[in-house]
């Protein structure tokens, strides 16, 4: 009976396996889902049988450190997220791995558990490490430039979906993942619904994985990759790749800015104007200004649940910071409710587990202060819309 389990077992790992000869050298490719028991394992078994030179792993710098420091939360200041203007991107990139963790917890195991797994190996065996992928700032920031405001929206609801969604998967379910078919399918929906996402996120990543990968030192490397870029590596492998353009992060565009100064002058103009013409219209103006942009912004903080004096700083702030770009009410509020609610070493240490939930999202103290700069944001920047509306149709019927 185990050795027919065995049999079986290996088949299937030949299954998710490809081996590529260039010159003299043997490249073994190993497709992993990121949350399968039966993916780690493989990979075990593989390392261990094969007795590579290098081992290359999906992952960069960054990521390495992560799993390599396991209590790298306990060391965050809160205070610092929020002034280097990184509380959006840290609550993206929570979101973005809760549903991999909700899965992996579902399963018992840990995230990525096949690429620790690699790690382990490549020590045991003696063999080269080589780290793989872009740095996911890059590849971030590379997606964010080219997807367009729709894209953008689209991208933001998608995320927010997996936190909110129960869907369930099963084992077997996950494993099929793995097979060609079913990968094909799953890029092709990608690139309907996203359509300029696939190639900062699978296309360029396919690049500089293959090019890592080829240069790798030994002559028989083996690579620990998740399943969806198995493909494309599969056709960029034999071909060369400027990795220092790859690593390019687009120029930032001046659109945003010109917008994001455009508005508060033409709403100060008419302000000002109205003022000059209508003393008492000016006056409603102003009023109107304040109650949409404060209100909003407060609405925005007391739904992330915040204390009552950051939905406070919300209201004051909002009006304020929507005249001027380069501050936010968000990071008003954010300050108020880090200082009032502070978070401790628990929080930070039971994060991964809480942002598998809705409800960790809320309780846990990290997130609540970065939905509370977000939310206040998000807030903010409706009322300046409706507000500004407003102060437009008060200056067209005093005219």
């Amino acid at each position: 009976m185990y050795e027919h389990k065995r049999k079986v077992f290996m088949c299937e790992m030949e299954e998710n396996i490809t081996r590529i000869h260039i010159n003299d050298k043997e490249y073994i490719l190993i497709g992993t889902a990121h949350v399968s028991k039966q993916s780690a394992e493989q990979v075990k078994e593989v390392i261990e049988r094969e007795q590579p030179d290098s081992v290359c792993v999906e992952l960069d710098q960054q990521r390495f450190q992560s799993i390599q420091d396991g209590d790298r939360w306990k060391n965050t200041d809160i205070f610092e997220v929020i002034k280097n203007k990184k509380a959006t991107l840290l609550l993206m990139n929570l979101a973005i791995s809760s549903f991999q963790k909700r899965m992996a917890k579902q399963f018992g195991i840990q995230a990525g558990q096949e690429m620790i797994q690699g790690i382990e190996s490549a020590e045991e065996i003696g063999a080269d490490l080589v780290l793989a992928d872009r740095n996911i700032q890059t590849t971030f920031s590379r997606i964010w430039g080219n997807i367009g405001f729709t894209g953008k929206s689209k991208l933001l609801l998608s995320i927010f979906y997996g936190i909110f969604s129960n869907d369930q998967i099963s084992e077997e379910e996950l494993e099929k993942m793995k097979s060609q078919d079913m990968l094909d399918g799953m890029l092709q929906d990608m690139t309907n619904n996203f359509p300029a996402l696939k190639k900062p996120l699978i296309d360029e990543r396919d690049q500089y994985l293959a090019e890592k990968i080829k240069r790798a030192p030994g002559n028989k490397v083996v690579a620990v990759l998740g399943a969806a870029h198995v493909p494309g590596i599969k056709k960029e492998i034999y071909n060369d790749h400027d990795l220092k353009q790859l690593q390019q992060r687009p120029p930032k565009s001046k659109i945003p800015k010109i917008i994001g100064w455009s508005i508060p002058i033409l709403i100060l103009s008419i302000i000002l104007y109205t003022f000059w013409m209508n003393p008492s219209a000016g006056t409603q103006q102003t009023i109107s200004w304040i109650l949409w942009n404060g209100s909003f912004s407060a609405i925005g903080t007391a739904v992330a649940l915040a204390h009552p004096l950051a939905v406070l700083a919300a209201f004051l702030a909002a009006p304020i910071t929507s005249l001027n770009p380069l501050l936010a009410a968000g990071w008003f509020a954010g300050f108020v409710q880090a200082y009032f609610k502070r978070p401790n070493v628990s929080d930070f240490e039971t994060l991964s587990d809480d942002v598998t939930s809705v409800k960790g999202f809320w309780n846990n103290k990290v997130t609540r202060i970065l939905l509370v700069v977000v939310l206040a944001n998000v807030g903010s920047m409706l009322g300046t819309f409706i507000g500004g509306a407003d102060v437009i149709r008060l200056f067209i019927e005093n005219l």
